[in-house]
């Protein structure tokens, strides 16, 4: 499998990353360790995750996502294949949010304990937080570079002016950047990304890894009417797409599956792959089959003709 460069950064990453976000919800421990057992013998490289995964399920805390890839690597061994990307700044619990230093610095020791890990590849913010500057979360990101606590560090959740506000900062200290957007991005949802984040990545040099990248699922092509959204817990977050644009999304990534003898999630993520500014769709898996659809992913490539009828589909 092809590797690809993130960003500016040394990790070299397959076209899909593996989500994170369904270990503790979705998937249990055990139907999680044999998503991540299919992963490494697939040859994909990256897991993300973030510290508040996956506090909303009843009974969680959040850190379940967490501790179960960290008891995964050392099960198997698999720490030096494995390029973990996790994030801070969503809620914990008892106040504990936030990119202050303080909190950043107290946020990635939970961390690293639930990862079994000395070092995160990439530590990304994961929500904007107005109450702190830049200059103060990029100082705490710079002194864990230093200690080895963390490679390269990341935002998510950006827009294109705070994107920038935190690009200048960098300059103005002359520490670390953000090398690294997980956007919000998908052949439904495209706007946010497309209305100048997108250039302004290409133009810095940023490594792109998108969520959503399915939108919630409805990619996938199984949510056609209100009752098919009780085929999945994550079924509500798919009726605002029930509308005819997103009836005309899924007629053309089925031709385009029918085309390729493929799935319309397939077809989905290798649009994104295929996108200039994106490094690496964020994709999840709760079975073996799944894993394996999202390799069959990295592997289709898509026409001229094929990218143009998924684009106009998809047009606002």
């Amino acid at each position: 499998m092809q590797l690809r460069r993130l960003g500016r950064t040394d990790l070299n990453i397959a076209p899909v990353v593996l989500g994170g976000n369904v270990f503790g919800w979705t998937a249990d421990k055990a139907t999680s360790f044999a998503v991540l057992d299919r992963f490494a013998a697939a040859g994909l490289s990256a897991v993300d995750t973030a510290d508040a995964y996956s506090s909303w399920v009843p009974g969680n805390h959040g850190g379940e996502s967490e501790t179960i890839i960290g008891e995964w690597m050392k099960a198997r061994g698999t720490r030096g294949r494995t390029i973990v990307i996790t994030k801070v700044g969503s809620p914990m619990g008892k106040g504990k949010e936030g990119l202050s230093a303080r909190y950043i610095e107290e946020a990635v020791e939970a961390s690293l304990r639930r990862l079994q890990t000395d070092v995160i590849d990439l530590y990304l913010s994961h929500w904007p937080d107005q109450a702190t500057p830049f200059d103060e979360t990029l100082g705490a990101y710079q002194r864990l570079i230093e200690k080895g606590k963390i490679r390269w560090c990341g935002g998510s959740n950006l827009t294109v002016a705070l994107l920038e506000a935190a690009i200048a900062a960098a300059k103005a200290r002359g520490g670390p950047r953000y090398e690294v957007l997980q956007p919000e991005y998908n052949l439904a949802d495209r706007h946010g990304f497309e209305n100048g984040l997108a250039d302004l990545c290409l133009r810095e040099d940023i490594g792109v890894i998108t969520y959503f990248s399915l939108a919630k699922g409805f990619l996938s092509g199984k949510y056609r009417s209100e009752e098919d959204l009780t085929k999945s817990p994550r079924g509500g977050g798919v009726k605002a797409y029930l509308n005819p644009r997103g009836f005309r999304i899924l007629d053309a990534l089925e031709a385009t599956a029918k085309r390729h003898k493929a799935k319309p999630a397939e077809v989905a993520l290798a649009w994104l792959i295929a996108r200039p500014a994106v490094t690496a769709p964020i994709a999840s898996a709760t079975s073996i089959e799944q894993v394996d659809s999202l390799v069959r992913a990295t592997e289709l490539t898509l026409s001229d003709t094929d990218m143009a009828a998924l684009n106009e589909a998809g047009a606002s």
